[in-house]
């Protein structure tokens, strides 16, 4: 199905109204919005993108534009939406199980296409975004298509169907697809995508090869005596400046109601109570943990937001319990040891049997004994510093280009290329069985689907009963 007829077909086996609510939105939003202007060209309307905003703000004004439409003209939902899934729950849902502040700076993850609003049926777990995998969204009846590599990963000047993502992007919208993409955030997860060839090579003692965050930093109990009335907003102000995180929680904190005392000089200007009479009040004692990087700040928060004078503080130093020794900290791709000593070529030969890659290369001595492996799925040639510095034997990953595949060789690091799409693509599967059990426990009801489409562009040659310089 090509881009042009695709969506009319869909538009007759679908929902009529969501296909022609998304065409009319996307052809008459630039009146509304500077975010997305209309422009003319073969009767195809395009939208350009306002290229100098910010992601979270662009993503914000596509938003609030697409309910500022439908809130004017009385938009009326489809038939049994008001029970369906929302897609915010979906975007919630892959949030809170891979956090899109693990992503990497320069990563765009999140929704890259849809209306948060809208309902969700059916989800399409893939890798890429591709015709081929519209066409099978499509046709499986997904509204949603939850992929690890971004759409919309470099900036577009315009979104017409000059451009590739442009192309893809405007025949997901046409056709009510959303889209919503977990890149590097799924792979920093634990397990991400490099799990899968670890467990092939049975690796122990696995840890991140570039972890996501350094030595924790060291914490303080900070306690302090409010008034009863002023505490929420003082608590307020010290945990907007990084006061009570804990984990995946923040404004933790702790209060008991008490009785302060305290007796003004004549000179003192308090804010309750009198001078030079001993003064109770009735006071809230908060404790709340802080990081000592930011006991400064909340201090400055703290006596900056509370009513009285002089405040009363105190920071106890804490100390973390050692963490538990299967534990491991997020971060791109994974080292460790083999469970006996294999050759490099053994090593090949178990990839190669396990993974869809039947064009994997291998760069070293496949004699040479391997003990320590690192791995990264995915293009990780800029992790080989990380490999050397852990001391691999072998660094298995995707997409190893010429140059830096000499200097890896020169440092006396062995490589194997498995192929981008079969290093990331053994952990879909994995992927789609956490976002099912997260859907489960949250009551979402939307059909999770696994793409059987290929997105590897590349074709082994020659392949399997050919010989090279056939031409016919």
């Amino acid at each position: 199905m090509d881009a042009s007829s695709g969506p009319r077909r869909l538009w007759k086996t679908r929902c009529p109204e969501r296909q022609a609510r998304a065409t009319d939105l996307l052809r008459t939003s630039g009146a509304r919005s500077r975010a997305f202007r209309p422009q003319g060209g073969s009767g195809s309307a395009g939208v350009h993108v306002n290229g100098g905003m910010p992601r979270s703000r662009c993503t914000a004004a596509l938003v609030a534009n697409v309910q500022s439409l439908e809130n004017s003209r009385g938009v009326r939902k489809h038939p049994g939406v008001d029970t369906a899934d929302r897609l915010a729950d979906w975007i919630a849902l892959v949030d809170a199980r891979y956090p899109e502040r693990d992503a990497a700076a320069w990563d765009h993850v999140g929704l890259q296409v849809g209306d948060p609003r809208d309902a969700v049926t059916a989800v399409l777990v893939c890798l890429d975004v591709t015709e081929a995998t519209l066409e099978e969204a499509g046709r499986l009846g997904a509204d949603l298509i939850l992929a690890h590599h971004p759409l919309l990963f470099r900036p577009l000047p315009s979104l017409t169907p000059s451009t590739a993502a442009g192309r893809l992007a405007l025949r997901a919208a046409r056709s009510g697809i959303a889209i919503l993409a977990a890149h590097t955030n799924l792979d920093a997860a634990v397990p991400g995508t490099s799990d899968p060839v670890a467990a092939i090579l049975s690796l122990t003692g696995v840890r991140a090869l570039a972890p996501q965050s350094g030595p924790r930093p060291g914490r303080v109990k900070l306690v302090t005596f409010i008034p009863h009335d002023d505490t929420a907003r003082v608590l307020g102000a010290m945990a907007e400046v990084g006061a009570g995180v804990i984990g995946e929680y923040d404004h933790c904190s702790f209060r008991v109601a008490g009785t302060g005392t305290f007796r003004p000089s004549a000179a003192a200007a308090p804010a309750v109570g009198e001078r030079q009479r001993l003064n109770e009040v009735a006071e809230d004692r908060l404790e709340i943990v802080v990081t000592r990087d930011r006991l400064g700040a909340v201090v400055t928060a703290l006596t900056g937001e509370h009513p009285y004078e002089e405040v009363a503080w105190d920071a106890y130093p804490l100390v973390d319990p050692p963490p538990p020794p299967e534990a491991r900290d997020k971060g791109l791709g994974l080292v460790g040891m083999l469970p006996a000593p294999l050759t490099l070529r053994q090593v090949a030969a178990t990839l190669a049997g396990r993974l869809p890659a039947p064009g994997l290369r291998v760069a070293g001595n496949l004699a040479a004994t391997v003990r320590c492996v690192a791995v990264c799925g995915g293009a990780g040639d800029s992790l080989i510093p990380n490999a050397l510095a852990a001391q691999a034997d072998v660094y298995v990953t995707g997409d190893l280009r010429h140059h830096p595949a000499l200097d890896a060789r020169t440092m006396g690091l062995a490589l194997i290329d498995a192929g981008h799409y079969a290093t990331e693509a053994a952990a879909l599967p994995a992927f789609r069985a956490a976002l099912a059990a997260t859907a489960g426990e949250r009551g979402l009801r939307a059909q999770l689907l696994a793409s059987e489409v290929s997105t590897d562009p590349w074709t082994t040659y020659p392949g399997e009963g050919e010989s090279a310089g056939e031409t016919s």
